[in-house]
């Protein structure tokens, strides 16, 4: 017997009886989201770089009457992804949704002076890490005759030019087209993509910038109709709806979830 016989007694939130995959799960929006799906019901699977704070999340899950697995890998790891997938079959029996949440970035710098490195990390992450997460999530979905939902980690530098590095940039941009085709390519077959437009947010990441350049958190925040950055639950609560039945006629869609500077930013 597969745990999935089993997720029925637990809470009734927005996703029990769901088995969902947390990339990024080590801090930030990744570790709220995973705390978060599991109090919706959830049984989640967590992969990160970081053991040690994957397996702390699992534990503080686990001991709250949640159903968690932190499986360590690095999502630019084709053979890693792939680790991750099984283990949710494994132990919850499939898999029904997945935030793809993982993110790299670095202070802006100009295009002619960052370091092709920068921009090989920046791309791989990005991008390749969420096309190796839906490489193998998707025939997972599939194969269950269930469908699922899909939710890829955007952001407002996916839509304008935010003053954010050009790899970073470039890769938010990309992951908007990933989603789009997918959803028009899957969305047949039962399968729902979709994207976040994430606006600033208090992150591990966010953080070091802000210690870096103190200047930063203001002009983070001056586009935006709410004057503040957004903590990572809010973000992970707008993931669980998308991830939920609740979503059922979303799919290709980009949400912004940004503090309102989708509504005053103008287009390129």
């Amino acid at each position: 017997m597969t745990e999935r016989e089993n997720t029925q007694g637990y809470g009734q939130g927005l996703l029990t009886g769901r088995v969902a995959m947390i990339t990024g799960a080590s801090s930030g929006i990744g570790a709220a989201a995973a705390a978060l799906f599991a109090r919706e019901g959830a049984a989640v699977v967590m992969t990160a770089r970081r053991a040690d704070r994957l397996e702390a999340l699992e534990e503080e899950i686990t001991a709250a009457g949640g159903r968690a697995l932190a499986v360590p890998g690095d999502v630019t790891d084709p053979d890693d992804v792939r680790r991750v997938v099984e283990a949710a079959v494994e132990r919850f029996g499939g898999l029904d949704c997945a935030f793809n949440n993982a993110g790299y970035a670095t202070i802006e710098t100009s295009l002619h002076e960052t370091d092709d490195e920068v921009f090989d990390r920046t791309m791989d992450v990005n991008v390749r890490g969420v096309w190796n997460c839906m490489k193998h999530q998707l025939p997972v979905m599939l194969a269950s005759g269930r469908g699922g939902s899909i939710v890829n980690t955007s952001s407002t530098a996916g839509r304008y030019a935010t003053g954010a590095s050009v790899p970073y940039v470039a890769s938010k941009h990309a992951i908007l087209g990933i989603t789009r085709a997918a959803a028009a390519e899957y969305g047949g077959q039962g399968v729902r993509v979709n994207a976040l437009v994430v606006g600033t947010t208090r992150s591990e990441m966010i953080d070091g910038a802000v210690r870096q350049v103190p200047a930063l958190e203001q002009a983070f925040i001056a586009p935006q109709i709410q004057k503040r950055m957004a903590e990572p639950r809010e973000i992970a609560e707008a993931a669980v709806w998308l991830c939920s039945d609740r979503s059922s006629f979303v799919t290709g869609t980009a949400m912004p979830v940004d503090g309102g500077i989708s509504a005053q930013a103008k287009a390129g």
